[in-house]
C-alpha cells in the first residue's frame, strides 16, 4: 500500500510539473503574442507599391465625375477676378525672435502661408512645403493666384537646416524656393517621399534623402518620421502616382510635432498617435475642400480637420492649406471660421486651434 502511495504521489507530481510546464509555455506565448499584437496596432507600414505606382493604405481616391470635374476647372479661370477679402491676414516677423533660438531655445512656429510653416525645435530650424512663388503651377497663366504675399523673403530666413515635403504638386513642392533655399545654405537637407528625389536633383539639389512611410531618419536633436497620408500625386500627364506622398513627424528630447502635409481624412491618424504620439502641436490642413464630392478624399474640410487633430491626440492644432492661394470654391472665410467652431464642439477646446496671421509666431 505504501508502495502504491508513493507511486501515485511521484505520479500526480508529475502531473503537476507538465501542467506548470504548460501554463508557463502558454503565458510567454501569450505575452508574446499580446506585444506582437500591440506591435502590429502601431505599425507604420510602408506604401503600397503596384506596377509602377503608389497607392493609399485603406482605398483608392474618388476625384468626382467629369460632370463635377469640368464645371470646376472652368471656375478656376474666374481666379483673377477674386479680390482676396478674407484672406488671412499678414504680420511682420519678429526676426530677432527668429534669429536668436539658439540661445533662447523655445520653440516655436511661424506660419509663412498655405502648407509652408518654419519650426524651430530640438535646435533646429526648419521649413515644411516652402513656396514662395506667386502662382504654383506648370503653366503660370492658368495658375492659382496668391492673395498673401510671404511674410519675409529667403534671403531673411534664419539658417535652415531641413527642409520637408510632402508631395510634387506644385503647391507644396515648388522647385524655384527649393532651388533658392539650396543654394543660400549647401548644408540644407532636403527629405522627401519616395520617387521625389530625382526632380530634385534634376535642379541640382543634391543634399536629398527620400523615405518611406514608417522610416525615419536620426538628426543632431531631431529625429523625423515619414508617414502615411491619404492623397496622390501628379506633376504632369503621364506621372500620376508615380511618386509618394506624406506626412512628418519630428521628435525631440521634450517637443512632438507632426505636419500633415496634404490629405483627405483617415483612420491612420489614430495609428500615428499610437506609434508617436501623443502629440505638442499638429499643422493640420483645413481648406480646399469644395466641392465636396471632388475633395472629400484628398483634402479635408475644417471639422473633419478637428476630428484628426483629436485622433492625433494633440495639444493644439495650427490650420494651414487655406487663404493664400485660390485653390478651390468655398469661401475665403469660411474655413477658419469652420474650424474654430468645430473645435469648440467637438472638444478640442477653442484656444487649442491655432488661426494664425501669416508671418506670425507662436510657442509650443
Amino acid at each position: 500500500m505504501a508502495m502504491i502511495e508513493a507511486q501515485t504521489s511521484g505520479s500526480e507530481e508529475r502531473v503537476l510539473m507538465h501542467r506548470r510546464l504548460i501554463i508557463a509555455v502558454l503565458s510567454l506565448l501569450l505575452i508574446d503574442g499580446r506585444t506582437f499584437a500591440g506591435t502590429d496596432s502601431v505599425a507604420i507600414k510602408r506604401a503600397p507599391w503596384d506596377d509602377g505606382k503608389y497607392a493609399n493604405a485603406s482605398k483608392s481616391l474618388d476625384h468626382g465625375s467629369l460632370r463635377i470635374k469640368a464645371p470646376f476647372m472652368f471656375r478656376r479661370l474666374g481666379t483673377y477676378f477674386r479680390n482676396g477679402e478674407n484672406a488671412p491676414q499678414l504680420q511682420i516677423p519678429d526676426l530677432d525672435r527668429l534669429y536668436g533660438y539658439s540661445s533662447h531655445k523655445q520653440p516655436s512656429l511661424t506660419w509663412i502661408g498655405h502648407s509652408t510653416m518654419l519650426v524651430q525645435m530640438g535646435g533646429m530650424s526648419f521649413l515644411t512645403d516652402p513656396i514662395w512663388s506667386k502662382i504654383p503651377s506648370p503653366i503660370p497663366l492658368l495658375g492659382p493666384k496668391r492673395f498673401v504675399p510671404t511674410p519675409l523673403a529667403i534671403v531673411d530666413l534664419p539658417k535652415i537646416d531641413l527642409v520637408v515635403i510632402s508631395h510634387n504638386h506644385y503647391d507644396h513642392l515648388d522647385i524655384p524656393t527649393l532651388r533658392s533655399l539650396a543654394a543660400r545654405n549647401a548644408q540644407t537637407l532636403f527629405l522627401v517621399p519616395m520617387g521625389n528625389a530625382a526632380l530634385l536633383r534634376r535642379h541640382g539639389i543634391t543634399n536629398v534623402k527620400e523615405l518611406d512611410w514608417g522610416q525615419s531618419l536620426d538628426l543632431p536633436g531631431l529625429t523625423v518620421h515619414c508617414l502615411p497620408a491619404q492623397h496622390w500625386s501628379k506633376r504632369s500627364l503621364t506621372d500620376t502616382n508615380k511618386t509618394l506622398w506624406s506626412s512628418w513627424a519630428m521628435i525631440s528630447d521634450n517637443r512632438r510635432f507632426y505636419h500633415a502635409g496634404d490629405t483627405g481624412y483617415f483612420s491612420g491618424f489614430k495609428a500615428i498617435a499610437d506609434y508617436l504620439g501623443p502629440f505638442d502641436l499638429a499643422a493640420l490642413p483645413i481648406g480646399a475642400y469644395a466641392p465636396r464630392q471632388m475633395m472629400r478624399a484628398s483634402h479635408m474640410n475644417p471639422e473633419e480637420a478637428v476630428t484628426a487633430a483629436i485622433d492625433l491626440k494633440t495639444k493644439a492644432a495650427v490650420a494651414m492649406h487655406f487663404g493664400t492661394f485660390d485653390l478651390s470654391d468655398e469661401p475665403l472665410s469660411q474655413p477658419p471660421e469652420r474650424f474654430k467652431a468645430a473645435a469648440s464642439v467637438q472638444g478640442l477646446g477653442e484656444h487649442q486651434a491655432w488661426v494664425m496671421k501669416i508671418g506670425e509666431t507662436r510657442p509650443f
